[in-house]
């Protein structure tokens, strides 16, 4: 099956505090035609995150598509409490890595 790189197909993909509990993730896509390319190809559902994150299902606390903004939202439960001794990223910042590796498939979605 064809893929396309993410990183391809946006212009923002970040990561930010959401609470000192939670992570969140924003990725803006470039064009409606992206957008709607990766929403439909199921790409970027909780089980996909929680593989990217190494976590279990129900730690992926909501994923919502949003049409207006050509974006995705995910947020996680932070695998360490923000500030706590050991966590090495205070502000979430720089947890989209992982997010950078993605493939979306694009066979039949003409």
């Amino acid at each position: 099956m064809e893929t396309i790189k993410i990183t391809d197909m946006v212009s923002v993909i970040r990561s930010k505090n959401s609470g000192p509990y939670e992570l969140t993730f924003d990725v803006i896509f470039k064009s409606r035609a992206d957008y709607e390319r990766a929403r439909r190809s199921g790409a970027l559902k909780k089980e996909r995150i929680a593989e990217l994150y190494h976590l279990g299902k129900d730690e992926v606390l909501g994923t919502v598509w949003f049409a207006a903004a050509l974006a995705f939202k995910a947020t996680i439960v932070r695998p360490l409490i923000s500030g706590d001794p050991g966590e090495t990223d205070v502000y979430g910042a720089q947890q989209h890595v992982p997010f950078l590796s993605l493939t979306i498939p694009v066979a039949d979605q003409t």
